[in-house]
């Protein structure tokens, strides 16, 4: 969008001049609206394929993290000499583990503090 010069008239008197000062300033907030409207389209756009990727990333990461299991459950059964609950008992422990391990860290993060929602942050923390 290119600037558009406006000619002016030296003998433009004042009543002229804050009219073209209200014209200016109405097509001004036009302007700004439109391109804050086309921000928000171009930000909206690239957040939905942002979320789609997140959850096809998640997907692919559950179907990897249970056929991880499910081969940690097998090698450790055939390891107990054909054992396959053994297997399965020890690698449930193991992600129970893991799982508080990260439960703990993320309640830990939550209980930091911030400069955004610390009544919130502090009524969730408080639940645990």
């Amino acid at each position: 969008m290119g600037v558009q010069r406006m000619p002016v008239d030296p003998n433009a008197g004042i009543p002229d001049l804050v009219s073209r000062l209200g014209e200016d300033s109405k097509r001004l907030m036009r302007d700004e609206v439109q391109l804050a409207k086309l921000e928000l389209r171009d930000s909206m756009h690239r957040s939905t394929r942002g979320g789609m990727w997140l959850g096809v990333a998640f997907g692919i990461g559950v179907v990897a993290l249970v056929a991880l299991t499910l081969l940690a459950t097998t090698l450790i059964g055939r390891l107990a000499a054909g054992h396959m609950w053994i297997g399965a008992l020890v690698t449930g422990v193991v992600e129970l583990v893991v799982a508080w391990w990260l439960f703990k860290r993320g309640v830990s993060t939550l209980g930091q503090p911030s400069y955004s929602l610390e009544q919130t942050r502090k009524s969730i923390t408080n639940s645990f």
